[in-house]
C-alpha cells in the first residue's frame, strides 16, 4: 500500500485538487480537443491542517509522454500565491532549487494565462507500489466529486450544494511507471481485456456542470 493508505481499513485515502485555469478555460479547452501537448495547473491537498503542505503542479503532456513539477508549499502560502504575489523561498515548506523552480513556472504560467483557481475535485485513491521506489504504481480512484470553486482557500471536503459525479459508480484505474512497463502488467491488461481511454476528472467535470458556469464567470 502507497505510504498515504497504510493505517486505512480500504488502503484509499483522500485526495483534494484545485484547478487554476483562464477565464476562456484554454486549459479545459487543450484536453477536451486533445492538443498532444498542453499542461495542466492544479493545487494538490490531502486535509485541513494548518500545517498541512499543498503541493503546485504543472502536469503536462508531450505525446504519449506525461511530467510533472511539484512544489511543496506553506499552508498560509496558498492564497497569496494564487492571488499573484511572486514565489519566494520562505514560501516552501523546505527550500529546495527544484521546488523553487517548480512554483516560478507554475506563477509564469498562472500569469500569462491571467488564470485562477476555476474548480475543486476531490475523490478517494486506493493506491499501490513497488516496495523501496515509485518507479511503479497502481491506483483506483473513486466517489470522483467536482463542484466550481473561484477562491484559493483550501477546504478537504466537496461541499455538495453545486457538486457533480462525472464518473457515477466507475473506478479509474491507473498504471503509472517510469522506463518501461513490467512485463506482468501487460499480462494483466491481456487476461482483463483493459483498452487505454482518457478519464480527465476537471475536464468531465466541467463538461457535466456546463462551461458557463465557470468560463468568465458571469
Amino acid at each position: 500500500p502507497h505510504e498515504f493508505a497504510g493505517n486505512s481499513a480500504d488502503f484509499s485515502y483522500a485526495v483534494h485538487t484545485l484547478y487554476i485555469d483562464s477565464p476562456d478555460l484554454c486549459l479545459y479547452g487543450a484536453t477536451v480537443n486533445g492538443d498532444k501537448n498542453r499542461f495542466k495547473l492544479r493545487v494538490r491537498f490531502y486535509d485541513n491542517g494548518a500545517d498541512a503542505p499543498a503541493y503546485f503542479e504543472v502536469k503536462r503532456r508531450r505525446n504519449e509522454c506525461i511530467s510533472k513539477l511539484r512544489a511543496k508549499v506553506r499552508r498560509d502560502a496558498v492564497e497569496p500565491l494564487l492571488a499573484g504575489e511572486w514565489p519566494q523561498l520562505r514560501h516552501l515548506v523546505k527550500p529546495d532549487a527544484k521546488h523553487y523552480f517548480a512554483l516560478q513556472e507554475f506563477s509564469r504560467l498562472m500569469r500569462q494565462l491571467r488564470a485562477v483557481p476555476c474548480s475543486h475535485v476531490g475523490y478517494r485513491r486506493e493506491a499501490w507500489m513497488s516496495q523501496g521506489n515509485n518507479s511503479l504504481r497502481l491506483t483506483f480512484d473513486r466517489q470522483v466529486q467536482c463542484e466550481p470553486q473561484f477562491i484559493g482557500r483550501l477546504h478537504a471536503k466537496v461541499n455538495g450544494g453545486c457538486t457533480v459525479e462525472p464518473f457515477d459508480k466507475q473506478v479509474i484505474f491507473e498504471l503509472k511507471f517510469t522506463n518501461r512497463m513490467p512485463s506482468w502488467c501487460l499480462e494483466l491488461i491481456r487476461a482483463f481485456g483493459l483498452v487505454r481511454g482518457g478519464a480527465a476528472k476537471y475536464a468531465a467535470g466541467v463538461a457535466l456542470m456546463g462551461e458557463h458556469r465557470l468560463s468568465n464567470r458571469g
